[in-house]
């Protein structure tokens, strides 16, 4: 009677784990995609020019010429912090209330461009946000707020720790049509 306890524990333990929702996407050149859950994914090897990915018991045999970029996707929690690949892109942000609007664009290297103002800059990830720091000596900080994103702007000479000099919205651009 306890062996039937124990497997009928186990079975239920079994049956109430929630599968992983993080998962690998490798982007090829010509815009195919393959998407991997992480947890059905036991290895990634480099060899001779190609990616390895063992999965499922199979493997994808992927030339790494033909890759163009691998995007981690983590848990739909907002908890989570956003990788890099989230922020690289076209943004649309304003400059204050009520005042015009200007589109940014984080480049996968860290450069960052906006048609407005300084025109160059650089960015990194910080704990899940887009740090960009521009020539002209203005910072801003893109993030998740709720359930959108906000860019906050930080005059020269201005700590990140001190409150903003402006926060406004920001629009992700890369997933419209244009």
């Amino acid at each position: 009677m306890a062996v039937m306890a124990v497997i009928v524990a186990a079975a239920l333990l079994c049956t109430a784990q929630k599968k992983s929702d993080k998962s690998i996407t490798i982007v090829l050149k010509d815009g195919h995609q393959k998407t991997f859950a992480t947890s059905d994914v036991s290895r990634i090897e480099f060899k001779n020019d190609t990616m390895i990915i063992s999965h499922d018991g199979r493997q994808d045999n992927i030339p790494l010429a033909d890759v163009l970029r691998m995007d981690f996707v983590g848990s739909t929690s907002t908890s989570q912090p956003f990788g890099r690949n989230h922020f690289v892109g076209k943004w649309k942000v304003w400059e204050g209330a009520d005042q015009g609007s200007f589109i940014i664009t984080l480049e996968p290297d860290g450069q960052a461009n906006k048609n407005h103002g300084a025109p160059h800059g650089t960015w990194a990830l910080v704990n899940g946000e887009a740090h960009i720091s521009w020539d002209d000596g203005w910072h801003d900080v893109i993030k998740k707020v709720g359930d959108k994103h906000e860019k906050f702007a930080y005059e020269p000479g201005r700590p990140l720790t001190d409150p903003p000099s402006n926060v406004t919205s920001a629009v992700n651009l890369n997933d419209q049509s244009m």
